[in-house]
């Protein structure tokens, strides 16, 4: 079994995995730009994904885009879980039902609404995990038409939810039960869209700027303004994705104070220019030929 490894870079890729995962609390937040399925044969894990602390049960599917900034913090009664993580691109050309995709795409958690499907689920995920083990294409193959059929069958549960139904969504908890670093989390998640700066964020918390930063270093093994840039590229990445909106209007609305910064950003960030990255994951048809400028 593996577990998270916070030396890991930033956005490094798991590709296409099945495996067993130890839980244990993240220092600091992961990002990678697959899509995360998560069970869980008991017990709970609880994350911290963009800007809410959200539980998660055990015994239904659990699927998340994981560019979002997310981070375990605490788990109760678990000693192992299964988590497969499916590039995006792979994702997309399923062209899955909306119901399941246009939530994921947009930083929503979904989880199975039925509590029946464990020991099924269960069977399949560790067949799926023998079959990657096996480094057979056939196999892979298998594996990836059964992944497609399952998360279908996810989507007419999500789509067949009554309207205003919250069963499809975990719990998230409330704010009282934040930690003052988690608090500015969240505050930079609803926030990154506009001017923040160090100075912003810890006035809005009463706080010397030093000791902001200070204490969001220590809880998340990065800074304010990293984090910042993390939730503006992810916000980036599912209007690329989802939209035919200009790179540049792409980039103002994501909170990027001009184009110059948000190419540079990316690039460093994905080793691709914003178009480079719609020409490979855009699902919306073709793109603009307009320059990025």
């Amino acid at each position: 079994m593996v577990h998270f490894d916070p030396t890991r870079p930033d956005f490094s890729p798991y590709g296409f995995s099945c495996v067993r995962w130890t839980p244990t609390t993240m220092p600091r937040s992961d990002r990678h730009n697959e899509i995360e399925l998560n069970l869980l044969e008991n017990g709970s894990l609880v994350y911290l994904i963009g800007g809410q602390k959200i539980a998660i049960p055990e015994g239904r599917l659990t699927a998340f885009w994981a560019a979002v900034p997310h981070q375990i913090i605490e788990f109760e009664g678990l000693s192992e879980y299964f988590v497969m993580t499916i590039p995006l691109a792979w994702f997309l050309q399923w062209r899955l039902p909306e119901s399941l995709t246009q939530p994921i795409l947009h930083g929503q958690m979904i989880v199975e609404p039925d509590e029946g499907r464990l020991a099924s689920d269960w069977a399949r995920f560790q067949a799926w995990s023998e079959d990657l083990g096996t480094g057979r294409e056939e196999c892979h193959h298998i594996s990836l038409l059964e992944i497609e059929a399952r998360l279908r069958r996810l989507a007419l549960t999500v789509a067949d939810l009554p309207p205003g139904s919250r069963r499809k969504s975990p719990p998230v908890l409330g704010r009282q039960q934040l930690s003052r670093a988690e608090q500015m989390a969240c505050f930079i998640a609803e926030h990154y869209t506009e001017p923040l700066t160090a100075e912003t964020i810890s006035q809005h918390f009463g706080v010397h700027p030093n000791y902001a930063m200070n204490v969001f270093q220590r809880t998340f093994g990065t800074t304010l303004l990293k984090y910042v840039t993390q939730h503006r590229l992810s916000h980036a990445q599912r209007l690329l994705v989802t939209t035919e909106d200009l790179v540049v209007n792409i980039a103002l609305k994501s909170g990027f104070s001009s184009l110059s910064r948000f190419n540079e950003a990316f690039r460093q960030a994905f080793g691709c220019t914003p178009r480079e990255y719609r020409r490979e994951h855009r699902i919306t048809g073709p793109t603009s030929d307009r320059p990025e400028s």
